[in-house]
């Protein structure tokens, strides 16, 4: 009998259809080695949520369920988005697997470093990230950008690992801590380390996506980066608080000169100085109210408590069409 642990990767998908039947092959070799290595059991299985896809996406899962007892399908009721689709994922799973790893589908991730993950699991490892060696198949923009992320939010003081994405194995136990975070405003990259537990890397090359087009454009990816930033740090608020008594300590200092400057006769026509610092100021203040407003918008939808999620469907080999 296979003693291996009982493994469960979760990929989340939105409108995938042009990479799901390569991406259920190259899983189920994987696994089928993985099984005759005894690393994985007979019970191990590859989750695929669909994430409210508009193409045929689900149609592909549903398909795929039944052609092979290693696949199941999770369907949501509408697009909740990536993070919230891995974590709906993760917490069906959670009380059925020994641990279970997240992995996008469109390949870029390399699979073949899986074994590695569970052999540290085995080791005693809660937690193992997937961690990109270099990226010199990102553009000169995202990869500047993303060192750029990276750096800001360590400076923040965000526990956070240095080119991870959602690329992970973690433990049941990682996983039921993970699942006592209510927040609705989710960073998983975040979250994951302040969950605690042991942890440790495997490092890989990253690959270029296997066909159809990245779900994370500039627009994305720049939202996606500030939600990072405002759901794990107070520090931008408190830069506009730091840099507001720098402003009035400079008024200050400028109107005292403005007095002597009157008293002395020597006030000339200001009128551009005028303006710019009229301009200036109101763009700081513009800034400032955004960013407050930006925090308590996430209050708001943290108080409101509305559900991150919603399963239409959970299908596999023992419970097709199981509506949950």
């Amino acid at each position: 009998m296979n003693k291996g642990v009982n493994l469960y990767v979760v990929v989340p998908c939105y409108n995938e259809e042009a990479v799901l039947h390569e991406t259920s092959k190259r899983m189920l070799e994987l696994f089928g080695k993985m099984k005759s290595e005894e690393l994985i059991n007979e019970k191990s299985r590859i989750v695929f949520v669909d994430d409210g896809s508009k193409d045929k996406t689900w149609t592909i899962i549903d398909e795929l369920t039944k052609e092979h007892k290693e696949i199941a399908g999770i369907k949501l009721a509408r697009n909740a988005g990536h993070q919230n689709a891995l974590l709906g994922g993760l917490m069906t799973v959670k009380d059925d697997c020994d641990c279970a790893i997240s992995i996008d589908a469109d390949l870029q991730d390399d699979i073949n470093v899986i074994p590695d993950m569970i052999k540290k699991f085995k080791d005693g490892y809660d937690v193992v990230y997937g961690v990109r060696n270099k990226r010199e198949t990102d553009t000169f923009f995202k990869r500047t950008t993303a060192v750029g992320f990276y750096r800001i939010m360590e400076m923040m003081g965000v526990n956070i690992v240095f080119n991870h994405a959602d690329y992970r194995l973690m433990s049941r136990r990682a996983l039921e801590g993970l699942s006592q975070f209510p927040e609705r405003n989710l960073f998983l990259r975040g979250m994951v380390p302040l969950v605690g537990y042991r942890s440790d890397c495997v490092y890989y090359d990253r690959n270029e996506r296997f066909a159809g087009e990245s779900k994370y454009p500039l627009k994305k990816m720049i939202s996606f980066a500030f939600d990072g930033i405002t759901s794990f740090s107070i520090s931008p608020i408190r830069v506009i608080s730091a840099f507001g008594a720098i402003v009035c300590v400079i008024a200050v200092i400028m109107a005292i000169y403005a007095l002597v400057q009157k008293i002395m006769g020597h006030t000339d026509a200001g009128w551009a100085s005028l303006m710019m610092s009229i301009w200036f100021i109101g763009g700081v203040q513009l800034l400032s109210v955004g960013l407050i407003g930006e925090y308590i918008g996430k209050l708001y939808k943290e108080v409101k408590r509305r559900p991150r999620y919603i399963i239409e469907a959970y299908v596999n080999e023992q419970e097709a069409g199981k509506d949950v």
